[in-house]
């Protein structure tokens, strides 16, 4: 205890406020990092062991005060790969080992990192500023399902995309209870001119499944029927053809039937307009006739569904589709135009497509865009979650790893958001970290002037002898 006591807590004093000097230095050299997250200083007494009565003030020790859970701003970068964390959590990141391109080597261990500057490398793995690859969950592409438990780091490749044969056109649409056709506007029938349909190649009978319009009708049928829209369907190696639809009007329906109908048609499909004998197949007859309710509702068949007849057009096969109206999608109301309102037309096959782009949802999926305009789910970005966030240990890079104190991961978003085309900026205030400079100073020169005053008070001593 004394004037040397004083010295050495002085030191001590000293050298806890360069610690918090070279904590400020760092936070100011590093405030335009992307996800760097401050590191502040806290000083804690150390007090000798003595009696109660003569208990002195001690020296001090200074500690690093971590900041992990606190965010720093979120920057639109415009660079869809780019991701930000909105709220708690840290992406799950590995290391490059050895070996390049597919054959590159992880450290199989978990990192975590707030820095989102990610972007695709030359053998599209997904790294960041400070070489760090981002780790998560392949998605079934197909059933949309997650591929596997653990986060494996994530390569998206622009791979074709494998084209989808058309199975289901879905058709919403009104028909007119009388429709315009030509024969009707020059002061005939609204009604299909029954010579105009050959059922498989014997009499004329328009209700029949499958029948057909030869080459050397097309005048005639067209003149009776409306056009119905037209839709391109793929069949399975994404071959694109066009099909066209008519409506014809067969009768008005039975109205002692149960349930009473008003209107009975034939929907046929294009196979080949240029047809002109009559041994060459110009239109078929979808499977069946519709027939409608009083209140305008499709009444049969009843389960909306319509079966278009397996055909060749253009030299490609069509076949097992089916018209979609889910029961309410086709109706027969007026219309004074007499011509048909569609409404929507939309088919569920595609051709095969390259991966044009890839962004990042809120949910964390990795989505990719198609050049056949498919848009699909590619993986899911792993998030990791702590207990205690500020336990975890700093790597090089704005990178963290998992410690006791920390307590394990827990792997998911839970309230948190992903900001797409953001990055995270460092949680640093520049005018903060100055005003803390300032005190910093001013606590080293007062330390200072204690030893200079325990040095004046030891010559003091040192005098009295001489």
């Amino acid at each position: 205890m004394g004037v040397f006591s004083a010295l050495t807590t002085a030191v001590s004093g000293m050298t806890a406020q360069s610690y918090a000097l070279e904590n400020i230095s760092g936070n100011i050299a590093n405030s335009r990092t992307a996800g760097y997250k401050r590191v502040d200083t806290a000083f804690a007494d150390l007090v000798p062991d003595a009696a109660l009565n003569r208990q002195v003030a001690g020296s001090v020790a200074a500690f690093s005060q971590a900041t992990n859970s606190i965010q720093g701003d979120l920057n639109p970068t415009r660079i869809d790969t780019n991701i930000a964390i909105n709220g708690d959590g840290f992406f799950v990141v590995d290391q490059r080992q050895s070996g390049v391109g597919a054959n590159t080597q992880f450290a199989n261990q978990n990192l975590y990192t707030r820095r989102g500057d990610f972007d695709f490398d030359a053998n599209g793995y997904l790294v960041n500023g400070a070489g760090y690859y981002l780790k998560g969950l392949k998605i079934d592409q197909v059933t949309g399902q997650l591929i596997g438990t653990q986060p494996e780091v994530l390569r998206i490749t622009k791979e074709q995309f494998p084209a989808k044969a058309t199975t289901s056109i879905e058709y919403r649409a009104n028909i007119p209870a009388v429709p315009g056709t030509t024969q009707k506007s020059q002061g005939g029938s609204e009604f299909l001119n029954p010579a105009s349909v050959t059922a498989a190649g014997a009499a004329p009978n328009p209700y029949a499944g499958n029948a057909a319009v030869m080459g050397n009708n097309i005048g005639s049928f067209l003149a009776t029927s409306i056009p119905g829209g037209s839709v391109t369907v793929y069949d399975e190696l994404g071959k694109a053809t066009s099909v066209e639809m008519r409506w014809a009007k067969i009768d008005d329906g039975d109205s002692t039937a149960t349930p009473p109908t008003t209107g009975t048609w034939g929907l046929f499909i294009a196979q080949n307009t240029g047809a002109t004998a009559a041994g060459d197949v110009a239109y078929v007859q979808a499977g069946q006739t519709i027939t409608f309710g009083t209140t305008g509702q499709m009444v049969s068949p009843a389960s909306g569904d319509i079966a278009l007849p397996t055909m060749t057009i253009g030299g490609t096969t069509i076949s097992g589709i089916s018209l979609t109206t889910g029961g309410n999608g086709v109706t027969q109301n007026g219309d004074v135009s007499g011509q048909i309102d569609a409404r929507s037309i939309r088919q569920d096959g595609y051709t095969a497509g390259t991966l044009d782009r890839v962004s990042v949802s809120a949910e964390g999926q990795v989505i990719g865009t198609f050049s056949n305009g498919q848009v699909v789910a590619l993986a899911q970005v792993s998030v990791a979650r702590f207990n205690a966030d500020n336990s975890l240990k700093r790597l090089d890079g704005g990178a963290f790893e998992e410690t006791i104190e920390s307590g394990p991961p827990i792997i998911g978003l839970g309230t948190s958001q992903m900001v797409g085309g953001s990055v995270e900026q460092s949680n640093t205030d520049i005018a903060d970290e100055f005003s803390k400079m300032i005190v910093t100073q001013q606590a080293y020169s007062a330390n200072t002037k204690v030893i200079t005053t325990a040095q004046e008070m030891l010559t003091s001593v040192f005098n009295i002898i001489r």
